[in-house]
């Protein structure tokens, strides 16, 4: 939907569309290649991956959109503006049309020599980063240029699909038939059973039946196809604050990395709308604010992404094997690493009532973004927790809800909840705390009608409500793993180093080569600022490990593949 009021591009414009001078376009032209245009002719076609980012010399050049069937004019860039924004980094799809309007001559910086450029021109490379970010955050409040998701606006699917876009940071439409004229002329117009919806559009003009993420990301050009010749230096499964942690130190250090992830960046903190006690943000970000901010960090220094792109298995002996690990995904592709990092976290429990999945994904959530928050605007919630999480979902839904429930099974919050959310939800009128609580069941049919819950007293409470918020704990993300191959803890967490054998290195796995780091591991500490912590400090263990491997493999007589100039130096510790 499109953002009321001014948007970011209108109020940093400046920032968002800057002009070079002369001398910035000289420091460039080692980077790339100029081309020339005619008048009429396509620079960027929507939905096609284009060559790069591109410095206006001379003429000028339109950008438009296509808005519900509509060519819509962004803005026009002439001599020495530059075209593109975040896609442009990792060679996506272009989002936006551009045309030359008079004859056009451009310097094109292909994706891996604008990141050596973001790289080698700090202050330049910063200034162009700002606009590619800010860009792209106008995209996303306009909601246009991305696909268009048809459906009842309170239907799962559709939640499921929007959920998606909007944490993949993907500009995007829902349109709902029942009150939206242009939403039932699509449905018209493609012949769609209501049944058969939520349909999308892609921005091509491919129609998808209710896809599936992954189908969905693939008709976007978000993910393509994985080489399977080519044999990374780590692969991180997870891209969570620990695994993009480790994506950016590595990538930055010259390791080639892969970061692979079922849904999307963020993992459980980008749930978070706002996190007040990391380090360096004293006014607090939201989860998703930051992990996408460590998202681009880590594009920036040439990390690859495939999300959604989900791991079902590591194969292979490593080091000792004489040949790297293999990776197996869900969608039958298979990637090589010398070493892997499992930083797949963990996910919060089910509730243990009957008819809980009836209600899963449209009126029980395990999520408090803006895209909840619409849907309960007005309502009275529950949420269930007593943890941060649960903590800070309960302060967001205050603002839009009428009331909140906050149900807790202790008899306080002071045992696991920071003080500064206790003090900040007591002093809150429409939040009502209630301790010893155990929800007991859920009625209603199509929608979730009422939530019912015991008290210590015996007591059994029903509260009429449509939306039921869910924050009761962790359980690891490891069934995909083999716990005869990496050994996990009774609850299934990963063990690590000394709990593995005596001497390992302290983050490493019962496999040589492969580490678990942040909430996955057993013994962590479940916070934003720990998971980050060991995604940097397991760099210099890969160091150590790929090192090693190095001179195994010219023992063996086998021609070793350097990872790059660092990876030989074992006391090489990740830098801030």
């Amino acid at each position: 939907m499109a953002a009321a009021g001014p948007s970011v591009v209108e109020t940093r414009r400046e920032q968002a569309f800057p002009t070079l001078e002369q001398a910035e376009i000289d420091r460039l032209r080692r980077f790339g290649e100029v081309r020339r245009y005619q008048s009429g002719e396509t620079l960027v076609r929507i939905g096609e991956v284009g060559r790069g980012l591109a410095v206006v010399l001379a003429g000028r050049v339109e950008i438009t959109q296509n808005n519900s069937g509509k060519r819509e004019l962004i803005t026009t860039y002439e001599a020495g503006a530059f075209m593109g924004e975040i896609a442009q980094l990792s060679g996506r799809p272009a989002l936006a049309e551009a045309t030359a309007i008079e004859p056009v001559e451009a310097l094109i910086i292909p994706p891996e020599k604008l990141r050596a450029v973001l790289i080698a021109e700090a202050e330049l490379g910063e200034r162009i980063m700002r606009a590619l970010i800010l860009r792209r955050m106008g995209l996303l409040e306009r909601g246009t240029g991305g696909p268009v998701i048809v459906g009842p606006g309170d239907h799962g699917d559709v939640l499921r699909l929007d959920g998606f876009l909007s944490r993949s940071g993907h500009p995007h439409q829902s349109l709902d038939p029942g009150g939206d004229p242009e939403a039932r002329a699509l449905v018209e117009r493609f012949g769609v059973d209501p049944g058969e919806l939520p349909i999308v559009l892609c921005p091509d003009g491919r129609l998808l039946r209710n896809p599936s993420e992954d189908e969905l990301a693939r008709c976007l050009g978000m993910v393509g196809a994985l080489d399977p010749d080519r044999v990374y230096d780590v692969a991180v499964i997870g891209a969570g604050p620990a695994g993009l942690a480790t994506a950016v130190y590595a990538a930055s250090e010259g390791l080639s990395v892969l970061v692979l992830d079922c849904h999307a960046f963020g993992g459980q903190a980008g749930a978070s709308m706002r996190i007040e006690n990391y380090l360096g943000f004293p006014t607090g970000i939201t989860g998703m604010a930051l992990m996408a901010r460590a998202y681009v960090q880590a594009q920036k220094f040439g990390a690859e992404m495939a999300m959604p792109d989900e791991a079902v298995g590591i194969e292979g002996e490593g080091t000792s094997g004489g040949g790297p690990y293999v990776v197996s995904l869900l969608n039958n592709e298979r990637v090589r690493a010398r070493s892997v990092v499992i930083a797949t976290g963990a996910r919060y429990r089910r509730l243990e009532v009957p008819d809980l999945e009836r209600f899963e994904g449209s009126c029980v959530h395990y999520w408090a973004s803006p895209l909840e928050g619409r849907l309960c605007g007005g309502q009275e919630v529950a949420v269930v927790g007593a943890g941060n999480s649960a903590g800070q979902a309960a302060v967001y839904l205050a603002s839009r809800a009428a009331k909140v429930w906050l149900l807790v099974r202790g008899r306080d919050l002071g045992a696991s909840m920071s003080r500064y959310l206790i003090n900040r939800i007591e002093g809150l009128a429409n939040v009502e705390i209630i301790t010893q609580a155990q929800v007991t069941g859920l009625e209603g049919q199509n929608h979730l009608e009422a939530v019912r819950w015991h008290l210590a007293s015996g007591e059994e409470v029903r509260q009429p409500m449509r939306h039921l918020f869910l924050f009761i704990g962790a359980s690891p993300n490891t069934k995909w793993l083999d716990p005869a191959r990496v050994a996990l803890d009774p609850k299934g967490f990963v063990l690590t180093g000394s709990d593995v054998a005596a001497g390992r290195r302290l983050l490493e796995t019962s496999l040589d080569g492969v580490f678990a780091i942040g909430d996955v591991r057993a013994g962590s500490v479940k916070r934003v600022a720990a998971a980050v912590g060991e995604g940097a400090q397991v760099v210099a263990q890969l160091h150590s490990f790929l090192a090693k491997d190095t001179v195994l493999a010219g023992a063996r007589g086998e021609t070793p593949q350097p990872a790059s100039a660092v990876s030989a130096r074992s006391d090489k510790s990740p830098q801030f």
